[in-house]
């Protein structure tokens, strides 16, 4: 779990410098049940706004989000 913790924290601060931020991030509780535990990060809801900035983070070259 603290790998899964570590990896969320990571991307909740490239998501920051990028100008986006997904309020719902976290890790995905129920993914930790069973015998064999898989850790999955939600990235959650977002609205259209931070939608359209994290695409536009996304795309080669584009840099911080506007």
């Amino acid at each position: 779990m603290g790998d899964a913790e570590q990896a969320c924290e990571d991307l909740r601060e490239a998501l920051r410098a990028a100008g986006v931020m997904l309020p719902s991030l976290g890790l995905d509780v129920a993914s930790y049940a069973g015998s064999t535990p898989f850790a999955l990060i939600d990235l959650g809801r977002c609205n259209v706004a931070t939608a359209r900035a994290l695409a536009y983070a996304l795309r080669p070259g584009q840099g911080a989000a506007r």
